[in-house]
C-alpha cells in the first residue's frame, strides 16, 4: 500500500485560515494588532527570499510587519542598538534576526539581546529552559511545525519509538525535547542519532517515527527503515538545476525507495518546510496575547 504523503502545504493552510480568525478576533474584540519585525543583515539571496515570504504572509494574515535591511559592513553594536529600540517598541511583538549573519557578527550574542518574550523563533537560553521543562512560551518554528504534521495527520505518538537524525540546536534538539514531554502529540521514548554513532542503521531501524535532518542527500536509504514507520523529512538539498535553470531538490530521505515502505512520508519540497514560516506566525499571535494579558 503506497505511502500517505504528509503535505506541508495543505497543513500550513488550514493553520492559516485559524490564524486569519483569531487575529481578526484579536483586532475586533481587544484591539490587538500582532506585530513582526525581521532583521536582515547583507544580502545574501536565500535570507531575502525568506525575509521576503515572512513579510508576505504576515501582511496575507493581517500581521503588522516591519523589515529592517541592513548593510553587510553593520557592526555588531548597531545590530544590538536596534535590538534593544526594538525591544521597546509596543508594536513589535516578534523580532526575527535572520540567520546566518556576516562573520564578523557574534550570532549568540546578538540572539541573547532579544527580549525572550519577543523571542519568536524560540532560541533565546530562556525560552529553551522553558521547552526543557515543558512549560514553553514559544517552540522553535520548524520542531513546532514538525509536530503539528504528526497531529494533524492523525500519527499517534503515545508511546512510540522516535528516532532523530541530526542534534543541531534549531531542529534535532528541540524536536526529541518536544516529542518527550508528557503531552499531546508527543509522550514518545526518543533517541538521538548524529555523526559519533555507531550503527545508526541499527536505531533507524527500530523507529515508529523516524525525524531526519542532517543536510546530506538521500542519507536515509530504504534498507535502513522498518515496514510502516513515519518518515518526517527536514532536509533540503539541491543537487543541481534543470535545464531552464530550475533548482532539483532532495530531501535527507531517499523519498522514492523509502516510500514504498513507510506508512508515511513528507515530501521535499513541500513537506516540513512551509510550516516553518507558519509556525513563526503562530508565536507572533502568542507574543501579542502575551503581552496583552491574554494568555
Amino acid at each position: 500500500m503506497p505511502a500517505q504523503i504528509i503535505s506541508g502545504n495543505e497543513v500550513a493552510k488550514q493553520i492559516r485560515e485559524e490564524l486569519k480568525q483569531e487575529i481578526a478576533e484579536l483586532k475586533a474584540k481587544h484591539n490587538v494588532v500582532p506585530g513582526l519585525v525581521t532583521v536582515l543583515v547583507g544580502a545574501d539571496p536565500a535570507s531575502q527570499v525568506y525575509v521576503g515570504g515572512k513579510e508576505k504572509t504576515s501582511k496575507e494574515l493581517g500581521i503588522y510587519s516591519e523589515r529592517y535591511d541592513l548593510p553587510e559592513k553593520t557592526t555588531q553594536k548597531e545590530l544590538i542598538a536596534l535590538i534593544k529600540k526594538l525591544n521597546k517598541n509596543p508594536k513589535i511583538h516578534g523580532i526575527l534576526v535572520q540567520l546566518p549573519l556576516p562573520k564578523h557578527i557574534n550570532e549568540t550574542e546578538v540572539l541573547y539581546v532579544i527580549d525572550p518574550k519577543k523571542d519568536v523563533d524560540g532560541f533565546h537560553p530562556v525560552n529553551v529552559g522553558k521547552l526543557m521543562i515543558g512549560e514553553p512560551d514559544f517552540l522553535p518554528c520548524t520542531p513546532h511545525g514538525i509536530q503539528q504534521l504528526l497531529i494533524r495527520s492523525g500519527v499517534k505518538t503515545d508511546g512510540a519509538e522516535v528516532v532523530v537524525v541530526g542534534r543541531s540546536n534549531i531542529v534535532g534538539k528541540p524536536i526529541a525535547n518536544i516529542m518527550l514531554q508528557k503531552k499531546k502529540g508527543a509522550n514518545a521514548t526518543v533517541t538521538i542519532c548524529h555523526t559519533a554513532t555507531r550503527d545508526m542503521a541499527f536505531h533507524t531501524r527500530r523507529a515508529d517515527i523516524l525525524i531526519v535532518a542532517v543536510g546530506r542527500p538521500k542519507a536515509i536509504t530504504a534498507d535502513m527503515v522498518k515496514e510502516g514507520v513515519v518518515v518526517i523529512d527536514v532536509g533540503v538539498n539541491e543537487i543541481g538545476k534543470t535545464a531552464d535553470g530550475k533548482r532539483i531538490l532532495v530531501g535527507d530521505v531517499d523519498f522514492e525507495a523509502v516510500k514504498e515502505k513507510a506508512k508515511a512520508i513528507t515530501p521535499v519540497p513541500g513537506g516540513v518546510g512551509p510550516m516553518t514560516i507558519t509556525m513563526l506566525m503562530v508565536n507572533t499571535v502568542r507574543a501579542a496575547k502575551l503581552a496583552a494579558g491574554l494568555v
